[in-house]
């Protein structure tokens, strides 16, 4: 068994399934925490079933109880290992299916995905939500932009092909736009800070 320790949840992984259970925040009220904990618990199971049943493969839930999540485990790669440009476009294509209706998922990066059987899993749900706003979609666009500039010399190419494979999946180029739009934003803070 391996353990895994992140901000949100402290995750147990199995031979054959992966137990995430959320963690408590000591500087929160404990009844309003455990409140919190079980209803983002939820929130995250009932996403990741929607994003498998639009088409984009995540693990299978076995089960939900109270702030813990009982899944199957995807044996494959990670996909920050074994980034290419076809990976990227299908990435593309895999994230224009979440958001056409309207998944977002929060932490789009090559270390949330895993490649198993030549198909790309999205996992780690823990930051998704509803929402059909442009803004919302262009920082999930945004944030892999990001993870690919500071995780890969080619990024300019692996983000071009994103680019392609989530216009040719029916992503919206105002969307695309938006995340470019984001990224100016954080340079004019920069250069203001």
């Amino acid at each position: 068994m391996e353990i895994h320790l992140g901000g949100e949840a402290e995750v147990k992984i199995y031979e054959d399934f992966v137990v995430k259970k959320r963690v408590p925040k000591r500087y929160r009220i404990r009844e309003l925490d455990e409140e919190l904990r079980i209803k983002r618990t939820k929130i995250e199971a009932k996403i990741m079933s929607l994003a498998r049943r639009v088409g984009v493969p995540t693990p299978i839930i076995f089960d939900v109880e109270g702030d813990t999540i009982v899944m199957e485990r995807i044996k494959g790669e990670n996909a920050k290992n074994c980034m290419s440009a076809d990976l990227s476009r299908e990435i593309g294509k895999l994230l224009a299916k979440m958001h056409s209706k309207d998944i977002i998922h929060g932490d789009v990066t090559p270390s949330n995905m895993i490649v198993s059987n030549k198909k790309i899993y999205f996992i780690d749900f823990g930051l998704s939500y509803i929402d059909h706003e442009i803004e919302s979609k262009g920082v999930d666009v945004h944030v892999y932009f990001e993870a690919l500039k500071a995780g890969f010399d080619n990024w300019e190419e692996l983000q071009k092909s994103f680019v392609e494979g989530y216009l040719e999946s029916g992503g919206s180029l105002e969307v695309i736009e938006r995340a470019r739009e984001i990224e100016e934003r954080g340079r004019y803070v920069e250069r203001r800070g």
